[in-house]
């Protein structure tokens, strides 16, 4: 069982910068794939970018690539996500997920546990 935390959310200028944090329970945490998930009010949950516990190796949505970076420190059970140049249309729940299951790492039902999410807020 893992269980997630997210924090770091808030209300920030277009242009401006914010770094999210996820920190998970249990011991096998360098085990699991990290991604984060975004949800906008009336929109379905998508992928914004994931970060695999061997190696390292990263992946971005096309929509934040070059201005989002996903991070984790295995000694510190936490996931990073630090996004610059935030725009209005990254308004949104940003959702930590962990998983290990084979699976397409883009996709929400590939992920076995999930954070309660945290609101960013991104104004003109």
């Amino acid at each position: 069982q893992v269980q997630l935390l997210e924090s770091g959310g808030g209300l920030v200028q277009a242009g401006g910068s914010l770094r999210l944090s996820c920190a998970a329970s249990g011991r096998t945490f360098s085990a699991y794939r990290m991604a984060w998930f975004r949800q906008a009010p009336g929109k379905e949950r998508e992928f914004v970018a994931v970060i695999f516990g061997t190696g390292g190796r990263t992946y971005y949505a096309d929509s934040v690539k070059g201005r989002f970076t996903i991070s984790r420190d295995n000694a510190k059970n936490t996931v990073y996500l630090q996004m610059n140049s935030l725009e209005r249309e990254d308004t949104a729940g940003y959702y930590c997920a962990a998983g290990r299951s084979v699976g397409l790492p883009i996709k929400a039902d590939s992920y076995d546990y999930w954070g309660q999410g945290t609101q960013v807020t991104v104004s003109s």
